[in-house]
Order: structure tokens, then C-alpha cells, then sequence
């Protein structure tokens, strides 16, 4: 199975060869995989922000505890949560939904109260850690993808949060940086890459009841 062989490939990349880019197409590759993430109800209530303006990226690096990946990786990718659930996201989804399916809108009324009621259940700090970890499973297929192409990546949690949604103008959109990701090829000064993987062991790992 070459996707397990993959994942053992990759790592957390900690240095970029700066001089090598990802091409357009594996790029577009990449977002579609993100594209196709799974997502509670399906939803999709984050956004991606593909940043590849060096000068931008100079100004997020701070930001980012001073991680070279930042600036050095071909790409930088922000996952963004929404901050503010409401029914026209669900109203949205509803369209999407009938228009790709062929039926009628009103067919999925029933479900649209369903999802609005449960939202609504939500308090505001719930909601928005809920859209956050949304954000999480749309990463997990960005990394693997990466893998399958032998392209490197970073998933990083070390950044400030608040600071990249100044710089980046993301709280008038409704978006917050829940969490973001380095993308490009490994360097050859990356010792990192030459270290054994290290996680638990299927024992103990795993329980089957």
C-alpha cells in the first residue's frame, strides 16, 4: 500500500529548500484534496488562504514564534474558522446541495431546520471551537496529499492567532487562523529528515472491545 509507505515518508519538515517550488498543477491537486475534506454536515465553515507573497510572509513570521518555514517553504497555507455561525451558511449549503443534486431546495427544508436548531444550541465559545476543529480535518488531508506527491509539509499550532488575523485582514471577514501549514520540499540541511519516526505501538495505541 504506497499510501502507508508515504506516511512514513513525511515529517515535519523544520527547513525548506527556498529555491524549489510546487508547481501549478500538484498545487491545484492539493486543493482539491483540501476541496474534498470531510466536514461536520458538510458544511465546510472555514476558509483557506494560500499565502505566497514573500513580503506577507516576512510579516507573519514574527507572528510565527520566527519559524523559518514560514518565509522559507514554497507555500503557507491558513486554515480559517468562521466566527459567527448563521442560517445563511446552512441557507447556502441547501442551494449547493440542490443545484449539484437536481432536486428541489425545498425537499431539504427539513434538514436545514434540523441543522439551524442545532447550531443554534451552541453558545458562542462552542461554536467557535466547534468551526476550529473543522479546520483540523481539512489539514489532515492537505498532509497526506502532500505525501502522496512527496511533497513536504509542516502542520503548525505555534503562531499567534490574533496577529495573523490583523496582518491579513481576516476578523472583518468573519474568519479567525485556527491553524496553519508549510508546504514545499525538504531541504538537504534538514537533519530532521534522517531521524527514526517515533509513535506508540499498535498495542498500545489500539483497543478493540
Amino acid at each position: 500500500m504506497n499510501y502507508i509507505e508515504n506516511l512514513k515518508w513525511r515529517y515535519a519538515t523544520k527547513k525548506f529548500d527556498s529555491s524549489k517550488k510546487i508547481s501549478t498543477e500538484d498545487l491545484e491537486k492539493l486543493k482539491e484534496a483540501i476541496q474534498l475534506s470531510v466536514s461536520s454536515y458538510g458544511l465546510q465553515l472555514y476558509k483557506v488562504i494560500i499565502v505566497e507573497n514573500a513580503a506577507l510572509r516576512e510579516k507573519l513570521k514574527p507572528a510565527s514564534w520566527g519559524q523559518d518555514q514560514i518565509t522559507e517553504a514554497s507555500h503557507l497555507i491558513v486554515f480559517c474558522n468562521y466566527t459567527n455561525v448563521n442560517d445563511k451558511h446552512v441557507d447556502d449549503f441547501l442551494h449547493m446541495t440542490a443545484k449539484s443534486q437536481g432536486i428541489e431546495v425545498r425537499n431539504l427544508s427539513g434538514y436545514g431546520d434540523f441543522m439551524k436548531s442545532k447550531i443554534k444550541e451552541m453558545t458562542t465559545s462552542d461554536s467557535f471551537h466547534w468551526t476550529s476543529r473543522q479546520t483540523y480535518l481539512a489539514l489532515g488531508n492537505l498532509v497526506s496529499a502532500c505525501a502522496e506527491l512527496k511533497i513536504d509539509s509542516c502542520p503548525m499550532e505555534g503562531f499567534e492567532p490574533e496577529k495573523y488575523n490583523e496582518i491579513l485582514g481576516l476578523s472583518k471577514q468573519g474568519l479567525n487562523a485556527a491553524v496553519i501549514a508549510t508546504i514545499g520540499y525538504r531541504s538537504i540541511e534538514d537533519h530532521t529528515q534522517n531521524r527514526p519516526k517515533v509513535r506508540k505501538s499498535m498495542n498500545e495505541l489500539f483497543e478493540v472491545l
